[in-house]
């Protein structure tokens, strides 16, 4: 049966209407936005990355920032000292750890910056925000406080030190999701690492790699985040209010 000229054009019509990602249609806003705060919320990585560079060449481990950034970017100290004992045949010395936090925070307040744009960003969000980190309580505290971040995240947040295992384990982000009231499902992380990312998609959460911070000049593309899982990947926070819409 012939079809009418103006069913014909109506047809048309909505074939020519630009569809939106089947992401977009099929996944939900997320409950809860959960913030790792080293290389996202703050630039700390390049700071605190050198400094463990530094303090592991003084105790005769041979290795370079590049590796350091590969190998324990978004991990704990305490898995980094593992990883050192077991892969380098070096045991750090008793007030090793202790030391390199001193001589971090110190770098920090000389040098940390929030990352640009992330304050408003945050201020934007009209859902639950919280931030879950590899760092220790003390170092977060002053970090979020030095740049101005803590007053928006104060009372949600989360340290490694709270849990069995740091990341790329997911407890760390079943942990702040159970506390923030949240279903797994329904949370989007933010990251920069891939330990981070492994954590939050073995959390049977999404999330987004970020790549806006000095560390990931080498790959504003993200290619290891997206591998690991991450789900887009993005660098300028003026972006994340469309994202989690």
């Amino acid at each position: 049966m012939p079809v009418a000229p103006d069913e014909r054009g109506r047809a048309m019509n909505e074939r020519m209407q630009p569809q939106a990602p089947a992401r977009m249609r099929t996944e939900p806003s997320p409950a809860l936005v959960i913030f790792d705060c080293d290389g996202v919320l703050v630039d700390s990585e390049p700071i605190s990355l050198a400094m463990l560079t530094r303090a592991l060449n003084r105790i005769g481990v041979g290795i370079d920032v590049e590796t350091v950034r590969a190998r324990f970017a978004g991990t704990s100290m305490v898995s980094i000292m593992a990883c050192v004992a077991r892969d380098y045949g070096i045991e750090a010395p008793e007030g090793f750890v202790a030391a390199v936090k001193a001589d971090t925070l110190r770098a920090f307040d000389a040098e940390l910056q929030a990352m640009r744009g992330v304050a408003e960003a945050v201020r934007a969000l009209r859902i639950p925000t919280c931030v879950a980190s590899s760092s220790d309580p003390v170092r977060l505290r002053h970090s979020l406080t030095l740049t101005g971040l803590w007053p928006l995240f104060e009372g949600r947040v989360f340290s490694s030190s709270e849990v069995p295992r740091g990341k790329p384990f997911p407890d760390l982000f079943l942990h702040a999701a159970a506390t923030m009231g949240a279903s797994p499902s329904d949370c989007l992380v933010i990251e920069d690492s891939v330990p981070g990312v492994t954590a939050a998609r073995a959390a049977g959460m999404r999330v987004a790699g970020f790549t806006g911070g000095g560390h990931w000049s080498h790959d504003r593309d993200g290619g290891d985040l997206v591998a690991a899982g991450a789900d887009p990947v993005f660098r300028d926070f003026t972006a994340l209010s469309t994202l989690v819409a």
